[in-house]
């Protein structure tokens, strides 16, 4: 179980939507969807099962589960959704091109605050459910000084990530598991 979660939400919503895409046909490999541009626009992430999945349902035994992402517009009801199944949301807003910035880095900044703040390195694992290899500095520095980091993500993600980490787990299997149930 991870004491601490981190989640970069647009990254593995997207990711997602491009898995999806190849399971149901609409790109032949993941490498089909990522150059074409292919996705599943009808995949919603279920929040509550994600938090399950990767954090345990023990609520006590969470220190931190944090989701990082852009402002959404003021009728989306994504934020409250993800805090009421348990994550603390923490929102930036995008720069004057509409880009997504200081994701990754508010994620480093806070991995490593907790890291020296409030986990335990002999009982607590830090989990990232990211992709990107941007983070792999961050997580050799942290497991050079003994904590424990470990990595959730989608099958494609970034090699060089996936051998920094103390453990990876792949949520391929999970994706309609992870899918939000329609209303």
């Amino acid at each position: 179980m991870a004491e601490l979660v981190y989640v970069d939400n647009s990254n593995v919503f997207i990711e997602g939507k491009r898995v999806s895409a190849v399971k149901r046909g609409f790109a032949l490999s993941i490498g089909d969807a990522i150059h074409g541009h292919v996705l599943d626009n009808d995949y919603r992430m279920d929040f509550g099962r994600l938090h399950d999945l990767i954090a345990g349902n023990d609520k006590d035994q969470i220190k931190r589960a944090a989701i990082f992402g852009s402002r959404p517009p003021q009728n989306d009801s994504l934020w409250k959704m993800a805090q009421r199944k348990g994550f603390e949301p923490i929102i930036e807003d995008r720069n004057p091109s509409n880009k997504e910035k200081r994701i990754d880095t508010g994620i480093v900044t806070k991995m490593v605050q907790d890291a020296y703040k409030i986990a335990d390195k002999e009982k607590d694992t830090l989990t990232l459910v990211a992709g990107d290899g941007d983070y792999v500095p961050t997580f050799e520095a942290l497991i050079d000084d003994g904590f424990k980091v470990d990595l959730a993500f989608w099958g494609h993600v970034s090699s060089a990530l996936k051998n920094a980490c103390t453990k990876f787990f792949n949520l391929d299997e999970f994706l309609d598991h992870l899918r939000l149930d329609p209303k």
